[in-house]
């Protein structure tokens, strides 16, 4: 089935629409909410939540790309999930690694979210990432978007981790200078 007759099904309110996106793109979204959450059955629980958000947003919202709609919806709420379940102490996955390594770029004073304006900021990485070649735009999106793991990263390019690593070392310093340069205090 087509995404737009996916997105008919929910617009119908048709049930049959969960279970298209879930046979469709079910995959996708654990796969997001797996690599943030390192937990199974956490992962399954965002995923449903994601088409039960899916279900409440449509009637409002006609998505252009419902693969980037739904994997959006999955990310936040793993993210959530992660917050939550995290709370009082750091976790050892690959989303605080993914953080930690961004932190240099994107983090300040901690009053950073009343300082700048958010969707300038969103702006400006969006072009900063634009502008990067394909494959560093691939490999810095699978790290800091998807939270894929260096070596999963690497394996799939044929590549050293230590090469990708360089690489996203490189393009966050790129990132931090882009974003100095543009009025961004970090």
């Amino acid at each position: 089935m087509d995404d737009y007759e996916i997105i008919r099904l929910y617009w119908d309110r048709n049930d049959q629409a969960i279970y298209a996106t879930a046979e469709k793109y079910g995959g996708y979204c654990k796969s997001i909410a797996r690599n943030i959450l390192n937990n199974e059955e956490d992962a399954e629980e965002c995923v449903n939540d994601t088409y039960m958000n899916a279900w409440n947003a449509m009637p409002a919202h006609w998505p252009k790309q419902l693969a980037t709609f739904l994997g959006k919806i999955t990310r936040n709420l793993s993210f959530n999930k992660y917050k939550r379940n995290h709370a009082e102490k750091r976790g050892g996955g690959e989303l605080a690694l993914a953080l930690d390594e961004l932190g240099d770029c994107v983090s300040g004073a901690s009053d950073v979210e009343h300082i700048i304006d958010q969707k300038e900021l969103v702006k400006t990485i969006n072009l900063f990432v634009s502008s990067l070649s394909a494959e560093k735009r691939n490999i810095f999106a699978r790290r800091y978007w998807y939270v894929d793991s260096v070596s999963e990263i690497a394996k799939d390019y044929g590549m050293l981790p230590g090469s990708v690593s360089k690489i996203l070392e490189r393009t966050r310093k790129q990132l931090k200078v882009y974003l100095t340069e543009r009025g961004f205090e970090l």
